[in-house]
Order: structure tokens, then C-alpha cells, then sequence
């Protein structure tokens, strides 16, 4: 089976790579200029959807998985440059919300004969975990604020807002929405200084085609950065890229990982 990889920002892309050509799938990758980290075997500017059907009906491929990140701020940073496509998947979403977007450009490429898969069978290796990931155990304190603040990302991730939330004390310190989660984070430190923690959520009915939320070295980085304690993941939601290296920098950073 040949299948298409659309690769944003971040590792995600490779992992999958790597794992799916281990179960003998051939992976042709697109990637978007100025965004994509990983390999690709093309390049396409933001929002030139017309080139990417193009390329699908020439390479053959039917099969599409779409990973890695693509900040939603981009969409009006790049408007503009959209082609017509683009700009007609934009009028047919209902809001501006990353899930209504992506849904709606699934939506309009099915229409056109291309099937998106679920990414997750080939990632199930680097999934949170329940319970202690690691070396560390929260505080008392930290899993009193872990488990008090679950519900309310929830929520806020359901809606769509964001699916990174700081607490602190039962308070909700800052949540992530266009920002992303990194400065979300520093935001929590100005605010509320050392010991926040942070809770990382999928949406109620997560969409593994879409937005999948992920953590690594650059979060446990910008907790340690605010002298943060503990990060809640949800268990079977939430994938760790480079978790030995995240797992470790934890430990070194006095942060506990704990899967709700």
C-alpha cells in the first residue's frame, strides 16, 4: 500500500515514517515549505490545495495520513496566499476552529476520491501511559491540581479552544489557544511563578486524523523554564515524541509525567 503523508512541524512525521515502512507501507511525503521538519519528497507552499490533488493523481495515491503541526495562526498569517480551493474549504467550514477546518478539508478531499487513515495503529508505541511515566511521582499538591484540573481541559479541548491547560493552587493559571502550548506555558510562569503544572488533553471524541496532541523535550524545557513541577498527560491519547530523551530531561528537571 502506498499512502500519502502530509508532514507539519515537529517529529511526529518521522516516527511514522520509520514505523510505517517497518509494516512494509510506502510512504510518499509532502511537506510545506517553511513548516515541515522532517523528510519530504515534496514541497508545497501553505494552502495550495489544487497542486496537492495534482501530485496525489499523478503519484497514484488514494491514501492520505495528515501529522505533525500546522499552528492555526498560520491560516491568517497566509490567507492571502490560499488558492481557490483553499479559500472555498475556508467558506464551507462553519467556524474558524483547527478541528472545523481540518474536517472540512478531509471533507472536501474525500469528496475528490482520497480517503484519510487513522495514523494511530503505527503509533501505539509512544503513547502516554497511565499512571507514573518515568522516574518521578507528583506531589500531593501537584496531583490534587492534576486531577482537579482534568475535567476543565476537557472541556476547554472539546471546544476546541486549545488542549493545554496550567493550574495552580485549583486555579487555572492560562490556557493555550492560537499561542500554542510553549508560550502558553511561559504565560503561566509570569503569572503564577514556580510549581504550576501542566495538563495536556485530547478532545472527548479525539479524531485521530486530526490534531492529535503531543508532547516532548520542547514542553518539559518550557516547564522547567517556570519552575514548573508535574505534567498530566491522558493515557492512550497523548503521544511522546522522543520519549527516553523527555523522560530523562524530566528527571533531570525535578518534573514528574503522569498519565491520567
Amino acid at each position: 500500500m502506498k499512502v500519502c503523508l502530509i508532514a507539519g512541524w515537529g517529529e511526529l512525521p518521522a516516527i511514522f515514517q520509520k514505523e510505517a515502512s517497518k509494516k512494509g507501507i510506502e510512504v510518499f511525503t509532502v511537506g510545506v515549505k517553511g513548516i515541515t521538519t522532517a523528510f519530504a519528497d515534496e514541497y508545497l507552499p501553505l494552502g495550495h490545495v489544487g497542486k496537492l490533488i495534482k501530485l496525489l493523481e499523478r503519484e497514484g495515491i488514494k491514501k492520505i495520513v495528515m501529522l505533525g503541526k500546522f499552528e492555526h495562526r498560520l491560516i491568517f498569517s497566509h490567507f492571502f496566499t490560499f488558492d481557490s480551493i483553499a479559500l472555498s474549504i475556508l467558506r464551507k467550514a462553519k467556524d474558524k476552529r483547527p478541528q472545523t477546518i481540518i474536517t472540512s478539508f478531509i471533507q472536501e478531499l474525500e469528496k475528490r476520491g482520497f480517503e484519510f487513515i487513522d495514523p494511530k495503529p503505527y503509533l501505539e508505541s509512544i503513547l502516554a501511559k497511565s499512571g507514573k511515566i518515568g522516574f518521578l511521582e507528583p506531589s500531593p499538591e501537584a496531583m490534587e491540581d492534576g486531577l482537579w484540573g482534568f475535567s476543565i481541559a476537557k472541556e476547554i479541548a472539546s471546544l476546541d479552544i486549545g488542549q493545554t491547560i496550567v493550574v495552580k493552587n485549583k486555579s487555572v493559571v492560562s490556557v493555550e489557544a492560537m499561542e500554542g502550548t510553549q508560550e502558553a506555558i511561559e504565560r503561566a510562569g509570569k503569572l503564577a511563578g514556580k510549581n504550576c503544572r501542566v495538563i495536556k488533553v485530547a478532545r472527548r471524541s479525539q479524531d485521530f486524523r486530526i490534531d492529535v496532541p503531543t508532547i516532548g523535550p520542547l514542553t518539559v524545557q518550557a516547564v522547567k523554564k517556570i519552575k514548573g513541577d508535574a505534567i498530566f498527560l491522558e493515557a492512550g491519547k497523548i503521544y511522546m515524541l522522543d520519549m527516553e530523551k523527555t523522560i530523562s530531561l524530566a528527571k533531570e528537571s525535578g518534573i514528574a509525567l503522569y498519565g491520567l
